[in-house]
């Protein structure tokens, strides 16, 4: 069977806390092949995002040609694009290799605040969400791609679930962490169908790469044919334990990481 391969195709975080590096630590720590493509170059540590290099569309169409040219990926996690033409050479790369099993985080600003996504590109962003099994937006970013206002309870986030459905997304995995109250309760929605996922809020100011690392996390289970359920159970509780042992790392004076090798450390 040779061992499972995931690509992310995502902007560099030069601190390491998210974006590819959360995303290859996630891989690894999951026992998944890393394979990537890097959309954009960020300098940025646990206190902000300071500056940002965009990579050239045509060089990410080269990056996807080379990896899928020769590796067999099983599943794909793409997260910060930047722009339209990024989104479009994104797009353009998944036509050419019908790449299975793809998770849309749809970052559009950083932990810290920082704009992360042109706000011209967000329909094309929309435009992509039909290429994905599944979309993993946070609050903000779903009422984004569903032109309405944050959602404020459960029931809202349900209904601008299914209006991402309707953009040709096969399953829409709708975040809670943006929320309050004890818990932070995710909604897994395929078709009519709604599964709510919830874990005690976890307090800590050490939650840089959350949202790469759960993500990636969805993309490894799918790669190891996991089924999208079990897929994002795991990879919740990975994200739990990770955030739970993040101040065991103590890196940075920001909002640092998360600890992705939490198991072996």
């Amino acid at each position: 069977m040779g061992v499972p391969i995931a690509l992310t195709i995502a902007g560099s975080d030069s601190g390491g806390g998210a974006g590819i590096q959360a995303d290859l630590k996630t891989f690894s720590a999951l026992g998944v092949y890393g394979a990537s493509v890097v959309t954009a170059l960020t300098a940025q540590n646990t206190k902000g995002v300071f500056a940002i290099h965009e990579v050239p569309p045509d060089f990410i169409a080269t990056q996807m040609d080379a990896v899928f040219s020769d590796l067999d990926v099983s599943a794909v996690k793409i997260g910060m694009l930047g722009s339209a033409a990024a989104i479009a050479a994104v797009a353009g790369g998944l036509r050419r290799h019908p790449a299975r099993n793809v998770v849309l985080d749809p970052v559009m600003a950083a932990s810290s605040g920082e704009k992360l996504l042109h706000a011209d590109a967000i329909g094309a962003l929309r435009e992509l969400v039909a290429h994905a099994r599944l979309v993993t937006p946070n609050l903000p970013e779903a009422a984004a791609l569903s032109g309405q206002n944050e959602a404020r309870d459960e029931k809202e986030m349900y209904e601008q679930a299914q209006k991402l459905l309707a953009l040709g997304a096969r399953a829409v995995l709708i975040k809670g962490g943006h929320g309050r109250g004890p818990e932070s309760a995710d909604l897994l929605v395929e078709g009519s169908a709604c599964t709510r996922l919830a874990v005690p809020r976890i307090e800590t100011r050490n939650s840089h790469g959350t949202g790469c690392t759960l993500a990636s996390a969805i993309a490894a289970g799918l790669a190891k044919n996991l089924s999208l359920a079990d897929a994002v159970r795991e990879a919740k509780d990975y994200v739990s334990a990770a955030l739970k042992a993040a101040d065991r790392l103590e890196i940075g004076s920001g909002s640092g990481p998360v600890h992705h090798f939490h198991k072996w450390w």
